[in-house]
């Protein structure tokens, strides 16, 4: 728990339930009018002149299915914290199951009540992604201007002037919508203050803990960043916190190598701190995203064939050498598997480098290949490699062998990258980077999509690899 709850975090929730509703009801009743009186489908079996009563009436039943999932998905947990952006993956999913719900309500219910149109409700599914998305976005405009304009709730004290408390220090000030505010920090060794944390913010040492929380205002919530103090030191703070009715937070020795979230079970009554399943480390997910591979690898082979065969002819007439070029790439589980694009550089580009990163205006390329890397037409083949199951649409990018070897010494968790199949495209792919960038932030990319993939991420990254131009040289 980050913060203490207040009114406007109340009122939040309580406004994304009623506008969920309005617009989950907005959103039949315009799919409604879309299907029997705009002119657009045709109406081939007359139109019931109760059409709006009954559709209305199975709009209200939606709302309340749409309620359910809403929640269970923790959609109306305050405050939202983080972009917008990133939150719109999780409304598609939760309008797709409301839809679903619905329908398999709609069809249980149509013997009794009515019958209700699989056009309309195909139609519903879009209006109300629609909606949901526009007044989702409206919702956190308002209570992020609130947030920065209203008071804080949350007073912090950290122990600890490390990375780990530069990072809190950041993580606080970055998002207004936690309203916390950090009045200061103690050091708890000898050491000098990370370089990230401001030196005028180092209000002293650990053992003055007690005098400096009376001179402070109110204090709700501690932090210890550095659980090297001791057993006995840390229970001394922690019965300090309960007896001044503050909350004690301890960020654990292992943040520093496990930094993705965390599962907490028992044996026996023993408590085992470990990393949280990710989503692909489930049967449905992986089920899910196979089928989502074949389907669009399938059609997009089909799409691409025209121009995969004029690239195939402008490769030939540029430079002597085969049309499709083939390199080892590492992919799940490190396996090493042979991945195949279409030849932008010279036949000998490497011979005598060896292996290395493009480089912006690399004299290796070939006219057509120019082109081809700018626009990621070069690595339309690589569906085939998604169709036989070396790959994934979307994924992290898969590296050479040569590289794997020497970034998984050096970067760290870096070999968290091959828990499942490298993608066509990704998420790092889409933020610019690629070729010759930061590994490590790479890293952190790939490995925020792995723990937080969904089909609707993936189809959002496939929209933005389309515009994607950032290093692609």
């Amino acid at each position: 728990m980050m913060r203490k709850k207040d009114t406007q975090d109340v009122l939040g929730s309580a406004a994304a339930v009623i506008a969920d509703a309005l617009a989950v009801w907005g959103g039949f009743l315009l799919a409604t009018w879309v299907r029997f009186d705009s002119g657009w489908v045709t109406v081939l079996f007359g139109r019931d002149p109760d059409l709006y009563a009954k559709y209305s009436k199975g709009a209200m039943a939606a709302a309340f299915l749409f309620f359910w999932v809403f929640r269970r998905l923790d959609l109306y947990v305050r405050p939202q914290l983080g972009r917008f952006e990133n939150k719109i993956p999780r409304i598609v999913r939760a309008c797709g199951l409301g839809i679903v719900a619905t329908t398999l309500l709609a069809f249980a219910v149509r013997k009794v009540y009515a019958e209700f149109s699989t056009v309309v409700l195909a139609i519903a599914f879009a209006a109300v992604i629609v909606l949901v998305a526009l007044e989702r976005y409206v919702l956190f405009r308002i209570e992020l201007h609130y947030a920065r304009h209203g008071r804080a709730v949350n007073r912090v004290l950290i122990l600890g002037a490390d990375e780990v408390a530069g990072r809190l220090l950041r993580g606080f000030s970055r998002d207004p919508k936690l309203r916390t505010e950090v009045v200061g920090l103690l050091r708890t060794d000898l050491a000098e203050p990370h370089p990230s944390v401001p030196g005028d913010r180092v209000l002293g040492k650990v053992e003055e803990l007690a005098s400096l929380v009376g001179t402070l205002p109110q204090v709700d919530q501690l932090i210890l960043t550095n659980s090297s103090l001791g057993h006995h030191r840390i229970i001394e703070i922690i019965l300090f916190c309960e007896q001044n009715l503050i909350r004690f937070n301890l960020v654990p020795d292992l943040f520093s190598v496990l930094t993705g979230s965390m599962d907490v079970f028992s044996i026996d009554d023993i408590p085992l701190l470990g990393v949280s399943r990710w989503p692909l480390d489930r049967f449905w997910g992986r089920l899910a995203k196979r089928i989502e591979d074949i389907v669009v690898a399938a059609f997009g082979l089909v799409a691409a064939a025209p121009a995969i065969a004029a690239a195939a002819i402008l490769i030939k007439r540029c430079s002597p050498g085969p049309v499709f070029y083939s390199q080892e790439r590492c992919g799940e589980g490190g396996r090493v598997f042979t991945l195949y694009k279409l030849r932008t550089m010279r036949a000998d580009a490497e011979a005598r480098t060896g292996p290395v990163w493009t480089e912006e205006d690399d004299p290796r390329r070939t006219p057509i290949g120019a082109f081809l890397r700018r626009h990621n037409l070069d690595e339309l083949p690589q569906l085939w490699n998604v169709l036989r199951g070396d790959m994934s649409i979307v994924g992290p990018r898969p590296e050479r062998p040569h590289f794997v070897e020497r970034f998984k010494t050096d970067i760290g968790r870096y070999m968290w990258r091959h828990v499942s199949k490298p993608g066509l495209t990704g998420w790092a792919q889409v933020k610019g980077l690629r070729g010759n960038t930061s590994i490590e932030e790479r890293v952190k990319y790939d490995l925020y999509y792995l723990e937080n993939w969904s089909l609707a991420f993936d189809f959002k990254i496939m929209l933005k690899t389309v515009f994607a131009r950032e290093n692609a040289y």
